[in-house]
């Protein structure tokens, strides 16, 4: 089981990802994690200012801000994905929420391949409440692509690139599920712990529906399939998925 790192001021613990988002989160005994969802996307700015109205007005700190699922106009170079995460993570540094260049927020970015947002918004975020000490563990993993994150590119260690054929569609497919159950182990989860379980691909997923994501138990509560794409040119198949017991739309 892989560590995490505990952000008490937070009410959760993380698995440290990189320096734009952590690989996911997970609440801490007292704490619950709650979802909400934009009805439209909400720019960037804005939204930040409407999640600092909700969260103050559950009587939370900022701090409690542990996740949140972006949606940008479309995939972005790794030099503009670097410039994005300079500007996003400026909140979080001024919210107390991120220090010494550590980001505890999971985070998934991607991008709709229909009817896209002109910039980069909020489409839900998580944030943790008071529970019982008893409550039910509640817990967010960061969305991942085909690739090993944290290295100098992207592009360079891209699991079977370019390649959405059925052999490279299957390839990535098994590379993100064991990259979601690494994360899920960390918060001692699996795949029957979840209660919702997110796709994003433009490709042909169908093939490994049954035989990868059914196999391994990901299917148990459905999933929600979004025709986006990953934040990166290049990456063709991610997920996230998460266990969070109250969610609703503002």
């Amino acid at each position: 089981m892989t560590n995490t790192i505990g952000a008490p001021n937070g009410g959760y613990r993380f698995m440290p990802g990189v320096s734009q988002y952590s690989c996911g989160i997970g609440a801490l005994p007292g704490y619950a994690i709650e979802r909400a969802r934009f009805s439209e996307p909400v720019p960037l700015s804005a939204g930040f200012e409407k999640i600092a109205d909700i969260i103050k007005g559950a009587g939370r700190p900022l701090t409690a801000f542990a996740a949140c699922e972006l949606r940008s106009p479309a995939p972005f170079t790794e030099d503009a994905f670097k410039a994005f995460n300079e500007i996003y993570i400026k909140t979080l540094i001024a919210w107390g929420v991120m220090r010494d260049g550590v980001n505890p927020v999971a985070r998934s970015n991607v991008c709709p391949q229909l009817d896209p947002p002109a910039e980069p918004s909020f489409h839900a975020f998580c944030y943790t409440v008071p529970a019982a000490k008893d409550a039910p563990t509640s817990f967010v993993v960061a969305g991942s692509g085909e690739s090993v994150e944290g290295k100098a590119n992207y592009r360079d260690h891209t699991v079977a690139l370019g390649d959405t054929s059925p052999a490279g569609i299957l390839a990535k497919a098994k590379f993100v599920l064991g990259e979601m159950e690494r994360r899920m182990s960390a918060f001692g989860a699996s795949w029957r712990d979840t209660t919702a379980v997110q796709l994003y691909t433009v490709h042909d997923a169908y093939p490994v529906l049954e035989s990868e994501l059914g196999r391994r138990g990901a299917l148990r509560n459905g999933l929600t399939w979004h025709f986006d794409r990953p934040p990166v040119v290049g990456l063709d198949f991610e997920m996230d998925c998460r266990r969070v017991q109250l969610e609703r739309v503002v």
